[in-house]
């Protein structure tokens, strides 16, 4: 069974380079301006995870009862993660992952 630690933090985008509020509702889990991530956690919050490497949003899949679903890929060790996009998310990059990477 999954564990969830809530961690809703402030960041800068190591991709972007944009500072990156907290979201309010949940964890904050990745940047809502390019979609990276950062793979620190091994389970959801806990950042135990040693890998440390950009997670790349490669697609998005939509979900019924989720909504988007961002797929990522670690560039540093190739590890596949599933997130939920927030509210706040670049629309136009959450369609154009869905579009054209099918």
């Amino acid at each position: 069974m999954k564990q969830f630690t809530k961690r809703d933090e402030e960041f800068i985008c190591e991709n972007c380079g944009k500072k990156v509020s907290k979201l309010g509702y949940t964890s904050r889990d990745h940047c809502p301006y390019c979609l990276y991530s950062k793979h620190v956690d091994i389970m959801p919050g806990d950042r135990e995870e040693d890998c440390k490497g950009l997670l790349k949003p490669i697609r998005v899949e939509l979900d019924s009862k989720k909504g988007y679903v961002i797929i990522y890929k670690c560039e540093k060790c190739g590890t596949l993660r599933k997130n939920k996009a927030a509210e706040d998310d670049n629309k136009d990059l959450l369609i154009q992952l869905t579009v054209y990477n099918q």
